[in-house]
């Protein structure tokens, strides 16, 4: 699986998909459901820039437009999962992404096609929405703020080099909201973790980092490892 900070569906991170989908089906299915509420212009910007980017790849893109919860128990749209080698939920809201998608046919979808084989990837607001927690961050409260956990001892924030510049002292806040058998980490722009979802490598142009309750930060750089505690998602 990967968590990326920035950059899904781009140049910078082809490296990171083509790993990704290595001796897998060269299928690519992604969503742009935490896009949704940003309006349909926004919601084909994705749908066309992934397109563009897989069959550049020679990868089958596979768009599966899953806007609400509607869209996610629908059995056409949750049979179209079968088969991939790599699914992806790009970015938006992530509060959004992980309201609509759990506990539907959708997202039962893709855990039984990850389990099967297939990576999973999420960036920006898909890697906080696999990660345990998930929320609006211009609102917070606004949803649950439960994540899908796939990775349920990691809380990400994306953006993290210009997260602090957007929104100061997000980190803080943050830190105060993660959990106690998880650990918050910061995934620069153009930066992504790749592993099996109890080891991770850095990958890409800048770092990980580590944020520790007391507001030490441990940077993780390109080519270093983090290692977590195993975990099986529900």
């Amino acid at each position: 699986m990967a968590l990326v900070g920035s950059g899904e569906f781009l140049e910078v991170m082809v490296p990171v998909d083509a790993e990704l989908l290595a001796g897998r089906p060269q299928r690519a299915v992604f969503l742009p459901t935490a896009s949704a509420e940003e309006g349909s212009e926004r919601v084909r910007y994705w749908i066309e820039l992934a397109t563009a980017h897989y069959a550049s790849m020679g990868v089958e893109p596979v768009p599966l437009e899953v806007l609400d919860r509607e869209d996610a128990e629908r059995p056409d749209l949750a049979s179209r999962v079968a088969g991939a080698g790599l699914v992806y939920l790009s970015g938006g809201n992530p509060g959004y992404l992980a309201n609509t998608l759990a506990g539907t046919a959708v997202w039962q979808a893709i855990l039984e096609a990850w389990r099967s084989g297939a990576a999973l990837a999420g960036c920006s607001a898909g890697a906080c929405a696999l990660s345990r927690v998930a929320d609006d961050f211009r609102e917070p409260g606004r949803y649950s703020g439960e994540g899908l956990a796939v990775v349920p001892q990691l809380v990400v924030l994306p953006h993290f080099d210009r997260f602090e510049h957007w929104m100061p002292g997000l980190a803080d806040a943050m830190s105060a909201r993660t959990p106690p058998d998880a650990a918050l980490v910061g995934i620069d722009e153009e930066t992504a973790l790749v592993g099996n979802g109890d080891n991770f490598t850095v990958r890409g142009n800048k770092s990980v980092w580590r944020i520790d309750r007391d507001g030490t930060r441990l940077q993780f750089r390109a080519g270093e490892r983090l290692e977590l505690a195993a975990t099986t998602p529900q």
